[in-house]
């Protein structure tokens, strides 16, 4: 059998981009902007006012850089649900003193997550902004915390970061660009972007260290979230990649190989010539349980089943398997197709895991020409002979899985050399009912009764419905009578 299960197909194309492309263009043009005002600007280090309007400068084109990575995985598709949830950060309200000043900057805005702070080396002084204190969860009617003190708010974990980076600065003369964990005075952990530099005296020592302090910390959950996110999702494809190559691998190995037709060695040259098809659903990651199987029997007799076993993946296919093979082997050991409906239904319904499935179970008897079957809730066969073709009347028969107990009548009906018997699952014709479907086949006649061979009679099915989207996968097993 070909390995239509691997077919290329085209890729799912992403959705439009232009309007995310026109908002990163933007996004970059103003951070272009910025950048100029910034290079224009007449800023004075040694004046506080100057040294705070530089940092903003930085702080925007920082938070420009964000956006532009944010639009960035816009563009490539994530999914925003999972971030939205992720973004949604439960707080504890800060204490009286501190809400004041939240309720003067709204969370969210640029100042309730920037504030800065002189420490002056000379006179012990220290300088807070408001914002700052926001930021840390420090009552406003309190002193601000000196450079020794600040590491009693730092995590444990990044308080020689925090030494390291101060160190540096009034030793080093080098700027301060770093982050930190800091711990609320009520319990809430904040993530801050510290940038910072020494302001000099006349003698080239450190006088004070200046800081623009920005929380970060929404920013980084929602990175977090989206890495998390990726990696859920590429955990998920490898799963599903490697149920789908499994599923695959499964069915290929249990329904038969077929290239072209095949003629049983036992039963003449011209006994009975086979061909089937596998058609998979528009979706490559959907394998189903749809199977077809020939097979001869002792003393000469002739198996054609068809059935579809209800789902997708590898559970499904593993199923069709069992299935299959216990069709085989009571076939071989003689049962007719109705009794050996009811012992596959006997077999689901006691499954660990059961399921519903249909099937048709022919049995051919080329010295007679008369084929005994029997059906279980699925499409009849059909016969077509003299350039027509009409569905046999089914006997009754349910779903296998359906219930217990069930029992399944047989049908007889007598063939002609150079009659042609067409088995197939639901869903050959995409989009059409059991009826619609039964006469779209059936007005293939005409085509069927010029074809050399059953393999031309399935190229013909291939060609009328295999390059229609379908939902599900399916199947078409033909047979055509020879001479005996």
């Amino acid at each position: 059998m070909p390995s239509h299960l691997f077919a290329d197909r085209p890729a799912a194309q992403p959705p439009e981009r232009g309007t995310v492309d026109a908002l990163i263009s933007q996004t970059r043009q103003l951070r272009g902007g910025v950048d100029a005002v910034r290079r224009e600007a007449v800023l004075d280090d040694d004046d506080p006012q100057g040294r705070w309007q530089r940092a903003l400068y930085e702080l925007a084109t920082r938070q420009l850089d964000d956006l532009d990575e944010h639009l960035g995985q816009l563009r490539e598709g994530l999914p925003p649900e999972p971030l939205d949830d992720a973004l949604v950060i439960d707080e504890p309200q800060p204490a009286s003193p501190s809400a004041a000043v939240a309720a003067e900057h709204p969370r969210g805005s640029l100042l309730s997550r920037v504030g800065s702070a002189e420490w002056n080396l000379l006179t012990d002084e220290v300088t807070w902004s408001g914002e700052l204190y926001q930021i840390f969860g420090w009552d406003p009617a309190k002193q601000p915390l000196t450079l020794d003190e600040l590491p009693a708010l730092v995590h444990e974990e990044d308080q020689s970061l925090l030494t390291t980076m101060v160190t540096d600065c009034l030793i080093d003369g080098r700027p301060i660009d770093g982050e930190f964990r800091i711990v609320r005075p009520d319990g809430g952990v904040r993530t801050v972007h510290m940038m910072g530099e020494p302001v000099l005296d006349a003698d080239g020592s450190t006088a004070s260290m200046w800081a623009v302090l920005r929380d970060v910390s929404e920013l980084r959950r929602s990175q977090l979230a989206v890495r998390e996110h990726r990696d859920s999702l590429q955990r998920q494809r490898h799963i599903a990649e490697t149920e789908h190559r499994l599923a695959v691998e499964l069915q290929e190995a249990v329904l038969p190989p077929w290239r072209g037709s095949l003629r049983f060695p036992h039963g003449g040259p011209d006994a009975l010539d086979l061909a089937a098809h596998y058609l998979p659903s528009s979706s490559s990651a959907l394998i189903g349980g749809d199977w077809y199987d020939a097979l001869e029997l002792p003393g000469g007799e002739s198996l054609l089943s068809v059935g579809d076993l209800t789902g997708h993946g590898v559970t499904v296919t593993s199923g069709m398997a069992m299935l299959l093979g216990a069709l085989r082997g009571m076939a071989v050991a003689g049962a007719q197709p109705g009794p050996l409906l009811g012992w596959l239904n006997q077999l689901l319904d006691t499954s660990v895991q059961p399921a519903l499935g249909s099937a048709v179970c022919c049995r051919y008897n080329p010295s007679t020409h008369t084929l005994t079957w029997a059906q279980a809730g699925h499409p009849a066969p059909l016969l077509f002979r003299g350039g027509t073709g009409r569905a046999l009347s089914p006997p009754d028969g349910v779903l296998l899985g359906a219930t217990s107990g069930a029992s399944y009548e047989q049908a007889e009906v007598h063939l002609e050399p150079g009659d042609l018997l067409v088995l197939h699952t639901d869903g050959l014709v995409p989009g059409r009912d059991g009826e619609s479907a039964t006469e779209q086949l059936l007005d293939l006649a005409p085509r069927f009764a010029g074809a050399r061979g059953a393999q031309d009679c399935v190229r013909t099915v291939v060609e009328a419905f295999g390059q229609t989207e379908r939902a599900d996968d399916a199947c078409v097993l033909i047979a055509r009578i020879g001479t005996q």
